[in-house]
């Protein structure tokens, strides 16, 4: 069984500066009730490492617009303006990465492999410091493994064991980021009895999960922005 726990116990051991994932997309999948309770603790400094910033008002956008990050790892920022505000006064320091190779690089750590080699980047900003590679004729990208410290999912039903079940989009750099991460934190809408989550529709076997939070701000709370 896996320890069930407040929101606010469960970020306790999220101190300032620390590496955090947060999955979703546009904020749909965020973990809004552990990134509120985040919020309320004060932590700042964090590195953040997700898809993207979603809306100012809206899940991992809050974490920015809060002030609590001080260096930020996405694939694209233009939802929120505030991020861009921030990147561009040198208030927040944003690295940019092609969404392919964010998620492969999160899967590289997570399966402990030394790395990705991609031609994603060949030509363009992106490959400034990095190592290139030739293979038969082709230039590659060495894109290293990345990982973090902890990690917020949402899902729609979890048991008692961490198993987990993640609908469509919401899935969205989950199951990367639950690999590569050191302590996960899982937020469910539903908390069920070991047994009676069928084992097909696990998305992120318990396995990878560090302990487990009930959500009080369900993703029916999400107003979808044009």
């Amino acid at each position: 069984m896996k320890p069930i726990l407040t929101a606010d116990k469960a970020v306790e051991d999220i101190k300032d500066g620390a590496t955090l994932m947060v999955a979703g997309f546009m904020g749909c999948g965020n973990a809004f009730t552990l990134v509120d309770a985040l919020i309320r603790k004060g932590t700042k400094d964090l590195n953040l490492i997700t898809s993207d910033t979603a809306y100012p008002d809206v899940g991992v956008g809050r974490i920015i617009c809060q002030n609590r990050a001080a260096t930020l790892t996405a694939s694209h920022i233009g939802t929120n303006p505030v991020s861009g505000q921030k990147m561009n006064s040198g208030e927040l320091k944003v690295t940019l990465v092609p969404q392919g190779t964010l998620a492969e690089r999160m899967r590289a750590k997570g399966a402990g492999l030394g790395g990705v080699l991609t031609p994603t980047g060949i030509g363009t900003a992106v490959e400034e410091g990095k190592q290139k590679l030739n293979i038969g004729g082709k230039d590659f990208l060495l894109e290293l493994p990345l990982g973090a410290e902890f990690a917020f999912i949402k899902a729609e039903v979890a048991d008692k064991y961490g198993n987990a079940y993640l609908p469509a989009a919401t899935k969205n750099m989950a199951v990367s980021m639950a690999m590569a991460a050191d302590h996960v934190i899982l937020e469910a809408e539903k908390i069920v009895e070991a047994g009676e989550l069928d084992p097909d529709r696990v998305t992120i076997p318990g396995v990878f999960i560090s302990a487990i939070v009930q959500s009080t701000l369900p993703a029916s709370n999400l107003q979808l922005k044009a």
